[in-house]
């Protein structure tokens, strides 16, 4: 039985799929929910997903990818990315709120949630679990109150600082990187705060608690243009270890979704509503060509 959720209707007009209005958590999807049968890619589903008529997906609060509104339901870049892929695999999917990557990744295994969205970094030890579909990329960014945009004129100032973020993240990982940079120019290291989820990240900086939050270059983007005036933020360097990070889909192995989850994304690219989707959202730059399945491991 699947658990109560939030729902997201993801359907897509084109396909007559009967839309679903999004509820505070208590809804639970029925077995008369329609299928878009004739979709491009439904033949590919498992049946599993075909007799639930949805795919679920886990999620929290992490703008601009998804945002909870007050009635329950989800807005951003991952609903519209997944009416995107609805259209081509005719069910919709559905948003579970769930809080913290581990309790994501945990409930993927044991079956409770079909797939999470991230944003997750693609490594070869998460794909030894999960299928993951790279969609984005992205740069590690370190936000501060505008009080305090003296004090970073660049990201060699990170370093000392205390830097929230969310635990497993793709900011923990690229903080160490960063603080390998800081000892070798013979700075003091920056105190990574593990938090569960986004808005803590915000609010312990807002609060003194941290000096920085550190995200994705794509939240901070969002951040500062829905406060203006409030925020600023600083960039890590290539020199800094930063590099660019792929994100994924990420799909617990043997459930049967990613060859038609990467064709549906291979058609969503091919058609440009993936592009449009990134525009309309500020982050163009952290598009990628083509979608990929399993980089690190694929054969």
């Amino acid at each position: 039985m699947r658990a109560k959720i939030a729902l997201v209707s993801m359907v897509a007009a084109a396909l007559a799929l009967t839309g679903c209005a999004a509820s505070a958590g208590e809804a639970e999807p029925t077995e008369s929910a329609p299928v878009g049968a004739d979709a491009p890619f439904y033949d590919l589903l498992p049946d599993e997903i075909k007799e639930a008529g949805v795919i679920t997906m886990a999620g929290d609060t992490h703008p601009p990818y998804r945002t909870i509104e007050a009635d329950g339901s989800f807005t951003g870049i991952d609903p519209d990315l997944q009416a995107a892929l609805s259209a081509q695999l005719g069910v919709p999917f559905e948003i579970v709120t769930s809080s913290g990557l581990d309790a994501m990744l945990t409930g993927m295994l044991s079956g409770r949630y079909d797939g999470f969205n991230g944003p997750v970094r693609a490594t070869a030890e998460r794909e030894a679990q999960f299928d993951a579909i790279v969609w984005m990329t992205t740069r590690t960014s370190y936000v501060y109150t505008v009080d305090r945009e003296d004090d970073f004129p660049d990201s060699e100032a990170v370093c000392g600082k205390r830097v929230a973020g969310v635990v497993g993240s793709v900011t923990e990982t690229q903080l160490q990187r960063l603080n390998e940079w800081c000892v070798a120019e013979g700075l003091d290291p920056a105190e990574f705060i593990g938090l569960e989820d986004t808005n803590s990240t915000i609010l312990a900086l807002n609060s003194g608690r941290a000096d920085l939050v550190g995200t994705t270059q794509a939240s901070a983007i969002d951040l500062i243009a829905s406060k203006p005036g409030e925020y600023g933020y600083v960039m890590q360097t290539d020199e800094q270890g930063a590099g660019v990070d792929k994100l994924a889909m990420f799909l617990p192995k043997g459930n049967g979704l990613a060859e038609p989850m990467l064709a549906a994304f291979e058609a969503i690219f091919a058609d440009g509503q993936y592009t449009k989707i990134m525009a309309e959202y500020g982050i163009s730059e952290a598009e990628v060509d083509k979608p990929v399945l399993n980089p690190n491991t694929a054969p």
